[in-house]
């Protein structure tokens, strides 16, 4: 049949109108997907409160995380820049400007301790990689995008659970098998302790073993420097022991953190990555192991340095971040802690503290610290006197002190948290 040039046109037209109309129809329909190439497009199909959460967390990750000389990548997973030190975060705090990492200070007299065949220190898992942080660096746990949202909020990333405090270290969810000295004068406290992987039940739990050394009235102005090693799922994502250290000046409301996550502690050592897995970790009636820490308060500049294993300076928190820790500390503690969520329909967590076992089952069963020592105004060792043992849920965590000529002060603690006896 033939067409007339009126049809003709008319056809052409409505075809021109047709390919249009598919046009728009597949620019609809990919648009979604090709939003994330920009942010407008994101802000545009993102909820803009989970937008503006993403902003705030990818502004905090370009803050924390320094540029790298170097990156190691851990066999666990954990990736570790290689910091220049004079960058790492502790030199965002305004009273840090144009502050110079300090020489190693003088260690107190009396720092030796014996060892035992079955004992060896324990390591980190990072060094497996068989790479290194260079001289004139630090190496610093690089904190993800994961690690962030992880946390319940953004400014409590990286800090403990404001929580009520009492001198006899009992919180509300937080429970303790803690030995403790006060009514003197401390500068300084040492132990050796034993490492292991305690399971954690619910991922805004913890468990830790650690020294406190504290100061002030345990209200708004309590001061605390603390290390030893935790399993924290919320802050690490995963369940190995990691070393840590923490600090406060506030009781734990608005400053200090977590190992380098915020300003404060400055990190001296190329060879120690706080926040890193330790490996290897002590089992069951099998090989034990144990890290030695010691914090204690430089005579000559006032700083409170941080040891790790056999004579290796992690680095110190200067005395100006505290108030009444800038003289000396009131109370020494040592031993666990748990948190206790109470998620599974009210009952006690089955988190454990420790090796998960009780104290009465000793060595190679249940967790210990040994060597425990403080250290006086003159910078010398001491040992132990009138020690206060403090097991505050003791059908859940108990604790049991010892003392012989090779550990000399020492303590078993721990257990599994709920059982028959603590429901």
């Amino acid at each position: 049949m033939a067409v007339s040039p009126s049809n003709l046109a008319l056809s052409v037209s409505l075809s021109h109108i047709f390919v249009a109309f598919l046009l728009v129809s597949l620019c609809c329909s990919i648009s979604p997907v090709l939003s994330n190439s920009s942010a407008n497009e994101t802000q545009t199909f993102m909820p803009k409160k989970e937008f503006l959460k993403l902003k705030r967390v990818n502004d905090y990750l370009k803050k924390i995380n320094k540029p790298a000389v170097k990156t190691i990548q851990s066999p666990d997973g954990d990736v570790f820049d290689c910091v220049l030190s004079h960058l790492q975060p502790a030199f965002d705090h305004p009273l840090l400007k144009g502050h110079k990492p300090l020489d190693p200070p003088e260690r107190p007299k009396g720092n030796e301790t014996a060892e035992t065949g079955e004992i060896a220190e324990s390591f980190q898992q990072w060094h497996d990689s068989g790479e290194s942080c260079p001289e004139g660096t630090v190496p610093i746990r690089r904190t993800t995008e994961k690690d962030v949202l992880r946390a319940n909020k953004l400014r409590r990333f990286g800090k403990k659970p404001i929580r009520h405090l009492r001198r006899d270290s009992s919180g509300n969810g937080h429970e303790h098998a803690v030995v403790f000295v006060n009514g003197d004068q401390y500068y300084g406290a040492k132990a050796n302790i034993n490492v292991w992987a305690p399971k954690v039940t619910d991922p805004y739990e913890f468990s830790l073993s650690q020294i406190w050394v504290i100061s002030g009235s345990f209200e708004n102005d309590l001061n605390t420097i603390e290390a030893g090693w935790q399993v924290s799922p919320e802050l690490y994502g995963d369940s190995y022991p990691r070393f840590f250290t923490y600090w406060t000046t506030d009781a734990y409301q608005a400053t200090g953190c977590y190992n380098l996550l915020c300003s404060g502690f400055i990190q001296t050592n190329n060879k120690i990555a706080i926040g890193a897995a330790i490996s290897p970790r002590s089992s069951y009636r099998g090989r034990q192991f144990d890290i030695g820490l010691m914090v204690w308060k430089d005579p000559k500049h006032g700083h409170w340095w941080l040891e790790f294993g056999s004579g290796l300076l992690v680095g110190y928190w200067p005395d100006f971040l505290f108030s009444h820790l800038r003289s000396h500390a009131s109370m020494v503690q040592f031993g666990g802690e748990i948190v206790n969520s109470r998620s599974t329909g009210g009952a006690h967590t089955y988190t454990q503290m420790g090796s998960g076992h009780f104290a009465d089952e000793g060595f190679g069963k249940s967790s210990y610290f040994r060597n425990l020592q403080t250290v006086d105004w003159d910078n010398n060792l001491l040992p132990l006197n009138n020690l206060h043992l403090l097991a505050d849920h003791s059908n859940c965590y108990d604790i049991r002190q010892g003392r012989n000529g090779v550990w000399g002060t020492y303590f078993y603690y721990g257990g599994p948290g709920r059982n028959i006896r603590c429901p």
